[in-house]
This record gives C-alpha cells, structure tokens and sequence, in this order.
C-alpha cells in the first residue's frame, strides 16, 4: 500500500493517542496499520465499546489493512457488525451515557478452509466432511456480508516444486510501484471530492467513472444474470474494473478489465 499522506497519518495518530497505543516517542504515525485479531474476538473487540468506548480493531486498522484468519471461527455476530464500516467507511457505537462515531476505513482480508477438515475439493486427499457439514461451514459467513467482498481467491494445494522453486512472479517492489502509480491517478481524479481512491466512489462517481462500451455493458449484462448480483455487487464490479484500468494506465474500461474483474466475482462458486 501508499504511505499515509499527512492528513491520514495525522487521523491515525489520533485514534492509537485515544486508545493508548502510541509508540513512546513517536509524534506520528507513518505506517499503514495491519491487525490480526484472533477469532475469539468479541463483537466489542471488533467495533470497540466498553464502559468508556474505545475504538476497536476496525477502528485501529483505519487506513490499513484488517486480516481475519480462519473467517468462519469468528462469531457470526461479530462478523455481522462488519457490514457497516465496509459500507460506510465509519463505526457507531451507542452506550446509555453517550454515542461515539469513529472511523473505520480499511481494507478487509479473510482466510478460510474450504471446509471443516480442510481438503474439500482437494485433488490428493479425500475430504472427510458431508455435504451438510461443509453447507454449515461456508453458511457461516453471510450473504450481505459476502457481497461487500470484492476478490474470492481459491488458492489449490502447492507441489513441493512449486514452494520450493525461486518461482517467476513479479517482485513485490514492481507491484508496489504500479500500485502507487494507480493511487497517483485517482488521487489526482478525485480531487477536491473528499475521497481518495476508487473503492470510496458513491453511485454518482461510479456512473460518472466507470462507463462501460457497447460489448463491456453486453458482459456486464450477462455477469448480473449469472452472478444474480445485487446493486451493491454491480457497483463493486464497476469499481474493481475501473482500478484494473488504472493499473494498466488507461483512460477508459475496456472488456478485457470487466472480464477481469468478473473473474475475481467468484463467490457463487465456492459458497
């Protein structure tokens, strides 16, 4: 990710004061925060509160990223109360004495086993579980929630060539750079709107930014059919398609960014 710009920094700096997880001698902040609570957290954990509210991990993650390992062991309730900041980039939390608003715009990242033994469409080892088990387990997440995920990845089990080969990706540092160079551009879109990346548009900005041609709105038409995507899910494809766009350094979303982004929809094939 970017480094923090100042007014980020400053925000952030602000919210670990508050809770008392100020570096001593640190004036301010200057990494992205990344937190992995463990699945055990409680709802109060995740959203903060408390008799005197303190943030919580959504809050402390404000700007960075927020990494829930094993995503079905979390409470459902606790899961639940993530739609919100997903949505609106910002947390409420009512006690009788008062109400507290706190900022909450992160990045979300889960892991999961594909089901309770782990091996459900592995290629090697049989899975153990029914049908009706592995239905409980992936049920655990749901639907609302779901559909403010962007990316599903299934990730297949490694050879041993494969882990212990050097491997031909990208280094990290020429990804690091295209991604700066992404952020640099919808800054510099969005100026003056108060928001700074693509994944913070409104309707009006995704209308306005993310026009599709003739055969883009044909594929698009199609993933809303077979993807029974709900307009949030349509906005989200949009805004995905658009960010593929700025990473390659073009103007307009072609097909082949859609088809892309598509591609990442993958929910309605491992749920």
């Amino acid at each position: 990710l970017p480094e923090l710009n100042w007014e980020e920094a400053l925000e952030l700096t602000k919210i670990y004061s508050i809770s008392g997880l100020l570096p001593a001698g640190a004036s301010l902040l200057k990494k992205r925060p990344f937190r992995s609570p463990h699945h055990t957290t409680s709802k109060v954990g995740l959203i903060g509160g408390g008799a005197y509210p303190r943030p919580g991990e959504v809050t402390l993650a404000h700007y960075g990223v927020l990494f829930l390992d094993e995503l079905p062991e979390f409470h459902r309730e606790a899961l639940e109360v993530l739609r919100q900041p997903l949505e609106d980039g910002m947390i409420f939390i009512s006690r009788a004495a008062l109400s507290l608003t706190y900022p909450s715009r992160f990045m979300l990242v889960g892991a999961m086993n594909p089901c309770l033994c782990g091996f459900y469409r592995d290629p090697v080892q049989p899975c153990s579980c029914t049908p009706a088990q592995i239905k409980r387990y992936t049920s655990r997440i749901s639907g609302p929630l779901l559909d403010r995920i962007d990316f599903t990845v299934e990730v297949p089990r490694l050879k041993y060539e494969e882990m212990a080969g050097v491997g031909n990706g990208e280094p990290s540092a020429v990804i690091r750079r295209r991604v700066v160079g992404a952020r640099k551009i919808q800054e510099e879109r969005f100026k003056g709107r108060g928001i700074y990346c693509n994944a913070h548009m409104g309707p009006k900005e995704t209308k306005y930014y993310c026009s599709l041609g003739k055969e883009g709105k044909g594929l698009m038409a199609s993933a809303v059919q077979n993807f029974r995507l709900s307009a949030r899910g349509y906005g989200r494809l949009l805004k995905v398609a658009r960010t593929i766009a700025d990473l390659e350094g073009k103007t307009a979303i072609d097909t082949i960014h859609l088809a892309e982004a598509i591609q990442y929809r993958g929910i309605d094939r491992l749920f």
